[in-house]
């Protein structure tokens, strides 16, 4: 009798023959090299430090494409846009110490928007492991610490063999669901070491399936299908799962309306009859919401941005399904369905029945009037016609990206994403700097695509490095830099709060133009009423380029209790 815990793979013949046949000279960053490879990686973003040079030795010698970024925290961000676009997991390589803590934010970043970045980071050689025993340079007396609680989880290489198997327990944590960034450190003298480990083939981390449990599904359809007033709420994780199809089946099925939040972009069609769109920091919107006698909040935790500044009450029922254990109910007591939003999404459609309900058209549109009735009623003119501009001239396919500023603001409720997985914020963790690195990983994932960004010009200052990497690598992105000569959101914020004081949020700024024509960049100053013409001249011309617009925006008011 054999049982399947006795069956293991024999190597075949090509194999062995290439396990015996193993070049000399191969080293741990091969392995780490190899391995990516058998995983299914074809690109990887970082830059070199001291320590990791083995690794980057080893890079250089492969067929892996090298992204090099100016900053470690922009090579993050742009691995998290290549994770988020291509929903494959993105190798980050960092150095030792200050070169991987620089990388903590856009970590951060990835892990509040589930983006699967794999972080491999050198680390001082073994026998200075513990801290401050042997004075290396960028010596950290426990480097995981300073990871542990911003990534999903950590990984440890302190042997060659370690190594294969080390990576692909990260790659299969990155891109588990809930996706996220990962851990995994290697001492630098282990990545140099010559090996006798055979060529790394056939790794399998096949991610982990996060299914429903049968009786949560059951129940929730029960409500759901006898519910007199159901609305969803559907969060990046509907994004982050594909998962859009399903969550449109299942909203005309039940003839429920759906909002989305800023992080589920694109989950939903902006223009359909039941498409509530993403008013979220409305009081008419959360007023609906909390109308609602049954609400299903999928792929989300519901959150400060989701719950209007958690002012928002659910006075029915609640139904989350979320793939994050630790956002169940983390905010309002629910029927909490811990599953990837894809799994969950067909149990409800093998389950609920059909509701008809001729009225929910008609409660979307008279709420969607109010929100433009607000609007109307405080001189917003520009801004609206900022984002009417952006998205005429945006191709519908054209990923775009969002600084923190209060044009970002704007779009996170305004902005019609046209497609799921389309439009990316740096809402999860709110780091400014997000948008242009970002955008470059975009333009590495989707070759030949157009893609924007936009930030302010505070924003800005934080990526104008990675105008050198544009250049370089010769990306289709256009950067849209709104300059209102300073921190426009927290003047915005300081100005309310502070009786009309500010401290700390004027700016002196470079000439930007000028600045990006120094890189070979093309650039112009554009303004309201040529952003249109412009900005389609900049995304149909392959390479990137540069649009400055100078201008003041503010933010609508949203009506209080």
């Amino acid at each position: 009798m054999t049982h399947d815990h006795d069956l293991v793979l024999r190597p075949t013949e090509a194999q062995t023959a290439a396990a015996l046949a193993a070049p000399p000279g191969r080293t741990g960053g091969d392995l780490v090299v190899e391995t990516l490879r058998s995983l299914g990686a074809t690109t990887v973003f970082g830059l070199p430090g001291q320590h990791a040079l083995g690794l980057f030795d080893a890079v250089g010698r492969s067929d892996l494409r090298l992204v090099t970024l100016r900053v470690e925290n922009n090579a993050g961000f742009a691995a998290d846009a290549y994770g988020r676009v291509t929903g494959e997991a993105a190798p980050l390589l960092l150095s030792t110490g200050p070169g991987a803590l620089t990388a903590l934010p856009a970590l951060a970043e990835a892990a509040a928007a589930s983006a699967p970045v794999l972080a491999i980071s050198s680390q001082v050689p073994v026998a200075g492991l513990g801290g401050g025993r042997r004075g290396h340079l960028h010596e950290l007396r426990d480097q995981a610490a300073s990871f542990r609680d911003v990534v999903k989880s950590v990984h440890a290489a302190r042997t060659l063999s370690q190594i294969p198997s080390v990576i692909a327990e990260a790659w299969e944590s990155a891109l588990t669901a809930p996706h996220g960034p990962v851990w995994v450190e290697i001492p630098e003298d282990v990545l140099r070491s010559e090996t006798i480990v055979p060529p790394v083939t056939g790794m399998d981390a096949t991610p982990h399936q996060l299914a429903p449990r049968p009786e949560l599904t059951a129940v929730a359809a029960h409500w759901l299908s006898r519910a007199s007033r159901p609305v969803i709420i559907a969060g990046g994780g509907v994004v982050r799962a594909d998962a859009s199809g399903k969550l449109r089946q299942l909203a005309e099925r039940l003839n429920a309306p759906v909002v989305t939040t800023f992080g589920g972009k694109g989950a939903f069609p902006w223009t359909h009859p039941l498409s509530l769109q993403s008013w979220l920091e409305d009081r008419h919107m959360t007023d609906f919401l909390e109308d609602a006698d049954v609400l299903l909040v999928v792929g989300s935790g519901l959150g400060e941005l989701s719950s209007n500044y958690h002012t928002f009450f659910p006075t029915g029922r609640v139904v989350q399904i979320e793939a994050d254990l630790g956002k169940l109910e983390s905010n309002h007591p629910a029927l909490g369905i811990h599953a990837d939003a894809r799994l969950a999404l067909q149990a409800l459609l093998e389950t609920v029945t059909e509701r008809q309900d001729d009225h929910a058209p008609e409660r979307v549109r008279m709420v969607l009037e109010d929100v433009a009735a607000r609007l109307a009623d405080q001189d917003l003119a520009l801004e609206q016609s900022l984002l009417a501009s952006i998205r005429s001239a945006l191709p519908p396919r054209s990923p775009s990206f969002w600084d923190m500023t209060i044009l970002s603001y704007w779009a996170w409720s305004a902005f019609d994403a046209k497609h799921p997985n389309t439009m990316h914020s740096a809402q999860g963790a709110g780091g400014l700097g997000y948008a242009f690195p970002a955008a470059l990983g975009a333009c590495v994932a989707e070759p030949g695509t157009p893609v924007l960004a936009v930030s302010g010009d505070g924003g800005a200052m934080y990526s104008l490095a990675e105008l050198a990497t544009a250049r370089q690598h010769d990306l289709d992105v256009t950067w849209l830099i709104v300059d209102d000569g300073g921190y426009g959101i927290l003047r915005e914020y300081m100005t309310d709060a502070f009786e009309g004081r500010t401290t700390g949020t004027e700016l002196t700024r470079p000439d930007f133009v000028a600045l990006a024509e120094s890189f070979g960049v093309p650039a112009t100053t554009t303004t309201p009423d040529s952003l249109t013409a412009d900005l389609r001249k900049a995304l149909a011309t392959p390479g990137p380029s540069v649009l400055v617009l100078p201008a003041t925006l503010r933010m609508f008011a949203p009506t209080h209790l």
